[in-house]
């Protein structure tokens, strides 16, 4: 689990002497195919397999009119991340990158983000059906967000590291 690779510089303190200003509650748990790191998705995008969220009976009220979403913000716990680990050389870069500019789970705190589209939703039980995640199964759920199209979409957005990396001309 904290095993090292090549590229990987900087140690930041041991998780276990950071500030424990905040308290997280999980609000339920993500079922996904992936049982090992090796055989998740670099990208939820990059795959179609169908995923289910549940969410814990005491969150199933903040569903109510979930349906009427086509496309959702995941936030969930990447349990099985380091977490002491800044500066990173991703397998797909050449160069050294800071945790905070490349999506890797290795951070501080392992919260990760994903755009998912919504498939189906069962109320009563706490399920909801999707497509677009990266995690392990059993990843344990931060939040759930409505995705708006109208507002979350950049589209001119980019990383210049990664314009330069795959020769994209339209960078700012």
């Amino acid at each position: 689990m904290n095993e090292k690779r090549e590229g990987q510089l900087k140690l930041a303190v041991d998780p276990g002497d950071m500030n424990g200003d905040a308290h997280i509650v999980f609000i339920g748990k993500i079922w996904t195919p992936w049982k090992t790191k090796k055989e998740c998705p670099r990208s939820g995008r990059q795959n179609s397999e169908i995923c289910e969220i549940e969410v814990f009976e005491a969150f199933r009220d903040g569903l109510t009119s979930i349906e009427t979403c086509t496309h959702l913000f995941i936030l969930y716990w990447m349990h099985e991340a380091r977490r002491n680990l800044i500066i990173q050389s991703p397998r797909f870069d050449t160069g050294p990158r800071g945790c905070f500019t490349i999506r890797s789970p290795v951070r501080p705190n392992p919260v990760s983000l994903s755009a998912v589209e919504l498939i189906s939703v069962d109320r009563k039980t706490g399920r909801l059906k999707i497509r677009g995640l990266d995690c392990l199964d059993g990843t344990p759920l931060v939040d759930i967000k409505p995705y708006f199209g109208t507002s979350d979409n950049y589209a001119h957005a980019h990383v210049c590291w990664d314009a330069d990396r795959i020769g994209n001309p339209a960078k700012a």
